[in-house]
């Protein structure tokens, strides 16, 4: 039995016009996402991105070490802040108790990386009043001290954001581009979430 042409004309229509409600939001949320500046205020890091990221001067500066050879320190490979991830601070090396617990938070982050831990490595900018030795040396070992009091260190300085450095961690890339921070009042996870996120997805350093 032949049905009627026009019979199925309003089913092509009913198809049609459910076609069109199920791919229609779909479609205005590609072309907002991709076709426009605006992003959802959500965001997936806890850190705050630097944008652009900042591409680091290659600087030899003394590296601190707790007992130095003769008095002296030896200078540490001006690109120190390349081939790992690096969590930096940057502050005064008579350590104030901002500086004591920030550089306390940076280290356990650091240890709760776990198997990733080789692949990261912290580091301390002083400023100025280098350096309590004896502190560096019981509360933070293995950490990596440079010496950035001179006309050196504040090139290197330079392109680190002066505002609420007392409490800020910064994520340095392996190569060598500044681009995050961390306020480490803030809940200590979010830091190692970001990171693991970084160095699983990462394959460089």
């Amino acid at each position: 039995m032949n049905v009627p042409l026009g019979a199925t004309r309003p089913r092509h229509g009913q198809m049609l016009l459910l076609a069109l409600l199920f791919f229609t939001p779909l479609l205005a949320a590609f072309i907002i996402y991709y076709g426009s500046l605006w992003r959802p205020a959500h965001r997936v890091n806890h850190g705050v991105l630097i944008d652009p990221a900042s591409s680091l001067p290659l600087i030899a500066l003394p590296q601190v070490s707790p007992e130095p050879a003769e008095g002296r320190d030896a200078f540490a490979a001006a690109n120190v802040l390349s081939g790992k991830w690096s969590l930096v601070y940057v502050g005064r090396g008579d350590c104030d108790a901002d500086c004591r617990g920030t550089l306390y938070f940076m280290r356990q982050t650091h240890l709760g990386l776990a198997n990733l831990i080789p692949r990261v490595q912290r580091v301390f900018l002083v400023t100025a009043g280098c350096c309590d030795r004896d502190f560096l040396a019981r509360e933070q070992p293995n950490l990596i001290t440079l010496d950035a009091d001179g006309a050196a260190g504040a090139a290197l300085l330079a392109p680190f954001p002066l505002d609420r450095r007392a409490t800020t961690i910064f994520v340095v890339d392996p190569r060598g581009n500044l681009m995050m921070r961390y306020d480490a009042r803030e809940d200590p996870k979010g830091l190692r979430t970001d990171l693991k996120r970084l160095l699983l997805l990462s394959h460089i350093g």
